[in-house]
């Protein structure tokens, strides 16, 4: 469970409420996986083309979106190139960064010429912010348009703080919480190491857990939260800290300013797009002094602020941004597809028959006996 699932989640919840018919394929359906190195969580699914391939085709659709650069996309990718069928991609998170934080000895030169190569075979690359559109620009992407992210704001408000008691009960005042996955590329050692009043509290799980916490023995780490919870600990808080520096968004921060906390953060692509003007939070290269700063802030102003962020409205601007393929083309395709499908698998299913058949004969053979 991730910013990207989450959006993912709401904007198909919202096509679907619209009319539409969405189909989704991920490696959770069914497929042999292998976890991503470095990160286990993470499964990829690298031999699942024929399922793929037949999935698309049964379906039939009229526009595909492609939002994983993983086995999974590169095989949809394959598929759409071969068949002349019109794609687009989402850039959700920095993957070159991503790398290079695991592996520092990899010039950022190669998984960059990897992505580029990838979303510039499609159609609109839908990236989260003005600042990402200008950054990929710069990196040789095209096509970029600006696709935001979006907040639940029944599941995320300020009454839920302090309701029915405050999740951070004995925990010494302020509260500065980080909420996300506990990875290399947050950099959330830069939120652990301020030397800041009160407590600090880690929502979240992932493969840096184990190590900061013998690290950091003083922070208090909570592991993964969800629903009404997950908004507590958001409401409770006096300041989000959003240490990321490799995140193009970052859904946290407007799920906290729509719990009436703000937020603190670098100047980087995320917070520089939500944060300034706002009066809701603080962006700073003083990580530190922008949490100082964030406790005189009035809550009323990031929740107010967060209503500017509606689910409908970022779903239908995915819509907008899709590159559809409607009838007659679309039908045509797919019926020719689906006829070749089932000349391929033709020899398959007479081997099959005989094979039927022949058992069914030899199993006669020994009855009568």
């Amino acid at each position: 469970m991730n910013g990207v699932v989450r959006t993912l989640t709401r904007t198909v919840e919202e096509l679907t409420r619209a009319g539409h018919r969405v189909e989704v394929i991920a490696p959770s359906d069914g497929y042999w996986t292998m976890p991503l190195p470095t990160y286990p969580d993470i499964r990829l699914a690298p031999f699942a083309k024929y399922d793929v391939e037949r999935r698309i085709v049964r379906f039939g659709p009229e526009a595909i979106h492609i939002a994983t650069e993983g086995p999974l996309g590169q095989t949809a990718r394959n598929l759409c190139l071969k068949w002349g069928m019109p794609f687009t991609t989402s850039y959700h998170t920095k993957f070159p960064e991503y790398i290079k934080a695991r592996f520092p000895f990899v010039p950022l030169s190669l998984p960059y010429g990897f992505v580029r190569k990838f979303h510039n075979s499609g159609g609109q690359v839908m990236v989260t912010t003005p600042s990402m559109v200008e950054f990929l620009k710069k990196r040789g992407f095209n096509n970029l348009a600006a696709w935001a992210r979006g907040v639940d704001l029944e599941q995320f408000n300020p009454e839920k703080r302090n309701s029915p008691e405050d999740v951070y009960a004995g925990l010494a005042r302020p509260v500065f919480v980080n909420v996300g996955r506990i990875a290399v590329e947050k950099n959330i050692e830069a939120f652990l190491d301020l030397d800041l009043p009160g407590s600090k509290v880690v929502v979240g799980k992932g493969p840096q857990e184990k190590g900061l916490k013998e690290q950091y023995p003083n922070v208090h780490f909570v592991g993964a939260k969800f629903g009404d919870e997950l908004a507590r600990y958001y409401a409770d808080a006096d300041v989000f800290v959003f240490p990321s520096l490799t995140d193009t968004f970052g859904l946290v921060i407007i799920e906290a300013m729509a719990s009436g906390t703000p937020v603190a953060g670098y100047p980087v692509s995320g917070p520089i797009d939500i944060i300034p003007g706002s009066n809701a939070g603080i962006i700073s290269e003083d990580l530190r002094q922008a949490c100082l700063d964030c406790l005189n802030i009035d809550r009323d102003i990031p929740a107010d602020y967060a209503r500017n962020y509606s689910w409908e409205a970022v779903s239908q601007r995915f819509f907008d941004l899709l590159t559809p393929e409607y009838e007659p083309v679309a039908r045509k395709r797919w019926r020719r597809l689906r006829r070749l499908a089932k000349i391929g698998a033709a020899p398959f299913r007479i081997f099959k028959k005989i094979a039927r058949k022949f058992s069914r004969a030899i199993k006669a053979i020994f009855v009568n006996r």
